[in-house]
């Protein structure tokens, strides 16, 4: 089954299966004369293996008197035809259900959508079955629409994500923060800060407001550009909103002071961090670790990497190496064993390197 489609949780149905494996022996159950209950057509489709015979036998299911398609069989069939790329069988089913004015539930068409976008790489069909929800009496979750600005954002085709976020009205879409966040995001990404920073404004007309992730969005973007002052701008109008900055936000800014070599400030923002009950992760730990190995403060990295150990978090196999490395050259060749016996301990093994490092170190006198 496909990574998209093994998220969900298996249906119900599924639990038909049967070790009868001969195809015609399922069609045949379609032309028993008996009333054809809803569950034993599930079954039948559960059953079948050729893939290329699903249309076909829903035609003939659909040609008996007593029995009428629900979403269910619908969703069992476009997820069978999705798994095997059969996907202008899926285009036919679509069609007959326009045709026969079927009405489906959200959440079907929240599958539908993904189907499209994950496993068709379709971004152009998943929005095109966004917009033609409402035909199927059927009107779009903000979850499903968010799915779509977020999957078109992701697949950074920008130049529709406008489009979409333009039809929240006509779609009797409300937009949340998570829509804003999304929007926020695609933005800075094709560089329109400016564009992206007046969503904050817009954002209470719509009866939104901003939080931890949309600012965070902002500061990344200026971080990586050595913006790391107007980060902070954007920290202190948080806290101002009475936004409660959450990890990725501190190892955002922290990450920005390092790559900008203002370590201790780096350093005062963590401690910060900790009082303030937001607590780090391995994330923020490997951040001020690199940070401070890249200054030559080896002292204070070992003993970062002793209160990473009694946090329970594990510094990387690089970092390991390249504090090794600097504390056999300033002649710390007690202390880089020491690093060494807790890089092991870890569960690294070390490489030829830097055995050499630390034997060249202890024998150079």
């Amino acid at each position: 089954m496909s990574r998209a489609l093994a998220r969900h949780p298996v249906p119900p149905f599924l639990k038909l299966r049967s070790t009868v494996c001969d195809d015609g022996y399922w069609m045949g159950r379609l032309d028993h004369k008996d009333w054809l209950a809803p569950n034993e057509v599930l079954k039948v489709f559960v059953n079948i293996r050729d893939t290329s015979l699903i249309n076909s036998v829903f035609k003939k299911a659909c040609s008996r008197r007593d029995y009428k398609p629900s979403e269910a069989l619908y969703s069992l069939m476009i997820d069978r035809l999705a798994c095997a790329r059969r996907f202008s069988d899926v285009e036919e089913l679509l069609s007959k259900a326009r045709t026969e004015k079927l009405r489906f539930s959200d959440e079907f068409f929240y599958r539908l959508i993904k189907m499209y976008g994950n496993v068709a790489e379709h971004p152009q069909k998943a929005m095109d079955t966004l917009f033609a929800m409402p035909g199927y009496n059927c009107w779009p979750s903000t979850k499903t629409f968010n799915y779509v600005l977020h999957m078109l954002v992701c697949k950074r085709q920008y130049e529709v994500v406008h489009e979409v976020y333009s039809s929240a009205p006509r779609l009797g879409v409300t937009l949340d923060t998570c829509s804003f966040n999304i929007l926020v995001k695609g933005l800075c990404q094709c560089g329109k800060f400016d564009e992206a920073i007046s969503l904050l404004h817009e954002m209470p007309k719509q009866g939104c407001q901003p939080n931890a992730t949309t600012y965070s969005t902002f500061m990344h973007f200026l971080c990586q550009r050595s913006q790391v002052d107007k980060a902070f701008e954007l920290f202190e109008r948080m806290r101002k909103q009475d936004i409660a900055a959450d990890t990725v936000v501190y190892n955002i800014l922290i990450s920005g002071l390092c790559r900008d070599e203002r370590v201790t400030e780096a350093f005062d923002l963590f401690k910060s961090m900790t009082s303030e009950g937001c607590c780090p992760n391995s994330g923020t730990y490997q951040v001020l670790l690199d940070g401070l190995i890249s200054l030559g403060k080896l002292f204070e990295a070992k003993s970062l990497v002793c209160t990473m150990s009694t946090e329970g978090v594990r510094p990387s196999f690089q970092s390991y190496k390249l504090l090794i490395d600097g504390l056999c050259s300033d002649d710390c060749v007690g202390d880089a064993h020491l690093v060494l016996k807790q890089m092991v301990g870890q569960g690294f093994v070390p490489r030829m390197g830097t055995w050499t490092k630390l034997l060249t170190s202890m024998f150079k006198f």
